[in-house]
């Protein structure tokens, strides 16, 4: 878990496998379990830590062949006083990103740190030209488009509640590896960004699905979508754009954001 600067470790109790190190709390995943799932449990069970109370944004995965250790990081979104719950810990500490590699860490923590490290201050966004997605795919969407808008929103928002797989994302003409959010960063493997969709028209009429920012143009869905672009970028996002439209996709170059086609995107959802 991070807050503004500082992350929340555990000091592992001495008779845990490497004892005495520090890493964030987990553990052992349980049958089923994915391992933001086995993250959040244990971050509740050793440490106080409420799943509404936190958001996911990255992952890392270092693989070992026969095991896995994969780090899950997360904004706090509300005040966490963490507890000791368990004997699994010595403390439980907010340590200053700067003091992080000072302590003695956990080997599978060490290893994933400076990839970790890397990304801890991004804030990342994506911005979806919803019009140019849709009519990206002869699927009929013309005899309803606010249905193949609501269909495309729904996608999102299990997205964005899941995490995007990452791992294994093919090379865009228009991304660079080590800026964009559907990039296949090395050792990332899943990503929360935050989702602005913007709609025009006739879409307008779609509805408003849980853990999606939807614009709703009243005129131009491309100047909608430059707007919400430029706004992220001033905020410090890092910001990629979801179209194929030319004209567009130099509008938001040059904003500040990265472009990306629809068939990544869906390719993705």
């Amino acid at each position: 878990m991070q807050r503004g600067d500082e992350l929340l470790l555990q000091h592992r109790a001495g008779w845990s496998h490497e004892g005495g190190t520090w890493a964030v709390p987990g553990g052992a995943i349980d049958v089923g379990e994915t391992p933001l799932q086995g993250a959040l449990r244990e971050a509740a069970e050793e440490a106080a830590v409420a799943e509404a109370s936190i958001r996911p944004r990255h992952a890392w995965t270092v693989d070992h062949g026969t095991w896995a250790y994969t780090t899950v990081v997360a904004d706090a979104v509300a005040a966490i006083t963490p507890q000791r719950l368990d004997a699994e810990s010595e403390e439980l500490r907010w340590v200053r990103l700067g003091e992080v590699t000072r302590l003695p860490l956990h080997s599978g923590f060490a290893a994933a740190w400076p990839s970790v490290h890397a990304l801890l201050h991004r804030r990342e966004v994506v911005v979806v030209d919803a019009a140019n997605v849709v009519g990206s795919t002869p699927d009929g969407w013309w005899n309803d488009r606010a249905g193949a808008a609501q269909r495309l929103l729904d996608l999102i928002s299990d997205a964005a509640e899941r995490g995007l797989d990452v791992a294994q994302t093919a090379a865009d003409e228009h991304r660079r590896d080590d800026a964009s959010v559907l990039a296949a960063v090395p050792g990332r493997t899943r990503a929360w960004p935050t989702w602005t969709v913007v709609l025009e028209g006739e879409a307008n009429a779609a509805g408003d699905p849980p853990h999606v920012q939807v614009v709703r143009a009243p005129g131009s869905g491309d100047d909608a979508v430059v707007e919400s672009a430029q706004h992220a970028h001033a905020a410090g996002r890092d910001v990629t754009v979801v179209t194929a439209d030319r004209a567009l996709r130099q509008r938001v170059e040059d904003a500040g954001a990265l472009v990306v086609g629809p068939r990544t995107l869906t390719r993705l959802l």
